[in-house]
């Protein structure tokens, strides 16, 4: 048996998470009320339900495929913690150019358990030495074969906006 996660709902308005197949990584999680996301902005949905994450775990709440790819709706800031009880709402971004309107129980994202690891932090004087050692943003792929990235290269600087003639 793979555990329980344990749900509250806080109003008759909350439905529970649910995987939308036997397959499914992800549970559903529904707005409780409705709300509107503006065109290019964002908002906070309520899902009205608490719940007990198991233990070594957190939630990550995350974007469904569908609202991305036709609606051009993302989720952000998604992490439940496993001692939080309290509402879960999910912070929904609207990069369209139409407001996106949601209703009470609509599917507005989903909640993936994963499995965490916590080590205490220790200060060290060094660390060990890696082929990539601090290179990063893009370094492995893409554009680094093509240019040479440095810690201390200067960050590409924007264009100059253009000057209207009057």
């Amino acid at each position: 048996m793979a555990g329980v996660l344990r749900c509250k709902k806080l109003s008759a308005f909350a439905t529970l998470p649910a995987r939308g197949s036997a397959g499914a990584a992800g549970y559903d999680l529904s707005a409780a009320h409705d709300c509107v996301v503006p065109a290019r902005g964002k908002a906070l949905c309520k899902t009205d339900i608490a719940l007990a994450i198991p233990a070594s775990h957190y939630g990550r709440v995350a974007p469904r495929s569908g609202l991305a790819w036709k609606h051009f709706i993302d989720v952000g800031a998604g992490v439940i913690d496993e001692d939080y009880r309290g509402n879960v709402g999910v912070i929904l971004f609207n990069h369209g150019d139409g407001d996106f309107i949601v209703k009470c129980g609509d599917r507005i994202a989903q909640l993936v358990l994963e499995r965490i690891s916590t080590p205490d932090v220790v200060l060290v004087d060094s660390l060990d030495e890696t082929d990539r050692a601090a290179c990063g943003f893009g370094s492995t792929g893409g554009f680094a074969s093509k240019r040479a990235l440095d810690e201390n290269a200067a960050p590409v600087q924007p264009a100059p906006p253009a000057v209207s003639g009057a």
